[in-house]
């Protein structure tokens, strides 16, 4: 394969890399918080029912901010109903995922799970089954001093000081016909609107997103978005995208592609802000919100028979599906003056790059490009030239063989690789235009033997990253040889 050249300047910088694309989503979903956060009946579970082993793994993913309570649950769920007494708390039959819903888990265990792990919380309000008012009155709850109904409610159940929750979702995704209350974009524009209001003369300091198309497969797309923030105006502080992606083909190079069209949707829906603020005359820019995004195809089981906790969506996470979850971040990195929030769907056994099961605990080949890359994340987002040989997915169009991104802080270089060959590795130099690579602070790979290698709980280590050492410097620039199918996460200090 011919050779790539990653040429940079480190003042082509795009935008600070909002730590907040580093976040997850936890839905009343499955065994996403029974059976996976929360468990008190584990023998791995902490005094006020948290799964330890999971907590762990997750603290090592860092993440800055977490999305609840759903998701297409969202458009069914009443809060009051998961406040409160656990004993006096009703047992629902939710209707999205066709569970029961104990409430043994609201939004005081969530706050604090929060606080627990250093998670932002990131609410999301019923504009399904759900009122205007109601969205406000949890927004009350949350967030106001004592001296008022839903404040004092708070109080009593046994949390003087507010939650203090900045960031609301107006709903989820309403152009869906899936979806509990699902309306025209008109009239989500006004439910949301009316909710907005309320919630923003409640707490002023709060931030909203709305409820953009919810996905490019949509007849909806991007004309939903634009009747809604033209409505919404102002009021609207970020938009929502949502993207889960697959190989049902099995065709990994067109997989492996499907950053293109990723990177092709934040543009677009970028592009309708822009035409909105401009047709508004508005100086208020309206950011990016990419809050679910996955790969999810293999189990699209959603049916839970009426039972608690079911097993739900409970994808197998091989190789090169971590590479495009890689390929995820990367994207959201290249657009940092546009994507400022992006939530990981979901978080434990749902989708997600952890399971359980019973006291035992596996790490999914998904896990391992957030935590490579969460940890290199501060700085400022690069714009790069990648001089090297491409090809055309057969649905996802032309992409570069080695996909990159990098971000810079201060002497520190981070740079983030993915060689898409199936079975060439790629010989790459990193040629910095007015400075040079001085040292290798840390590098890691992530590789497997196979497109479809998978960890399991009989084989834990089948993918999992090392330490990448065929890695050289020469008059300031780094030379490597990338291994196919794999993906690369480095930090260079410069000179």
């Amino acid at each position: 394969m011919k050779k790539t050249t990653v040429h940079l300047h480190t003042r082509l910088q795009i935008s600070p890399v909002d730590p907040r694309i580093f976040g997850g989503f936890l839905e009343h979903l499955g065994r996403a918080v029974y059976e996976g956060v929360y468990d008190p009946g584990s023998a791995r579970a902490d005094e006020n029912g948290y799964r330890k082993d999971v907590l762990e793994a997750l603290d090592r993913l860092d993440m800055t901010i977490m999305r609840y309570p759903g998701g297409n649950f969202v458009s069914g769920y009443h809060w009051e109903d998961g406040i409160g007494p656990r004993e006096f708390r009703p047992r629902v039959r939710e209707l999205a995922w066709q569970s029961i819903e104990t409430n043994h888990f609201g939004t005081d265990e969530y706050i604090h799970l929060c606080r627990k792990m250093g998670w932002e919380p990131m609410m999301a309000v019923n504009l399904g089954t759900g009122t205007p008012e109601e969205a406000r009155n949890w927004v009350e709850y949350c967030n106001i001093p004592s001296g008022s109904r839903y404040a004092d409610l708070r109080v009593t159940n046994g949390h003087p000081a507010p939650h203090d929750v900045k960031l609301w979702c107006l709903g989820n995704e309403m152009d869906g016909p899936w979806q509990l209350g699902h309306v025209p974009a008109q009239d989500y524009a006004i439910r949301a609107q009316q909710a907005a209001k309320m919630m923003k003369d409640t707490d002023r300091s709060i931030r909203c997103v709305v409820c953009g198309s919810s996905g490019i497969q949509m007849d909806t797309y991007l004309e939903w978005d634009r009747q809604v923030l033209e409505y919404i105006g102002g009021l609207a502080d970020y938009i929502s995208l949502h993207r889960y992606v697959g190989n049902p083909n099995d065709d990994t190079p067109d997989f492996l592609a499907v950053t293109a069209s990723i990177d092709h949707q934040i543009e677009q829906t970028d592009a309708v802000c822009r035409y909105v603020q401009a047709r508004r005359k508005s100086k208020k820019r309206t950011y990016l919100c990419f809050d679910e995004w996955n790969i999810w195809y293999k189990d699209r089981a959603g049916d839970g028979m009426g039972k608690v906790a079911p097993h739900l969506i409970e994808e197998v996470y091989n190789l090169e599906d971590a590479l495009v979850a890689a390929g995820f971040l990367q994207s959201f990195i290249r657009h940092a003056d546009v994507v400022k929030i992006a939530n990981l769907a979901q978080i434990v056994n749902v989708i997600a790059p952890l399971q359980t099961r019973g006291d035992d605990l596996l790490i999914q080949s998904t896990f391992y490009p957030f935590e490579m890359m969460c940890k290199r994340r501060e700085g400022i987002s690069l714009r790069l030239g990648v001089d090297g040989p491409s090809y055309e997915g057969k649905t996802n169009g032309t992409v570069c063989t080695v996909d990159a991104c990098a971000i810079i802080h201060e002497d520190t270089l981070h740079l983030f690789l993915t060689n898409r060959h199936m079975d060439e590795a790629a010989e790459v130099s990193i040629a910095p235009a007015d400075t040079g690579i001085v040292s290798v602070e840390s590098a890691e790979l992530l590789t497997g033997p196979d497109a479809k290698a998978a960890n399991s709980f009989e084989d834990k280590n089948v993918v999992k990253p090392v330490t990448f050492e065929e890695l050289t410097l020469k008059a300031g620039n780094a030379h490597m040889r990338l291994p196919a199918l794999s993906f690369a996460a480095m930090t260079f200090k410069l000179g």
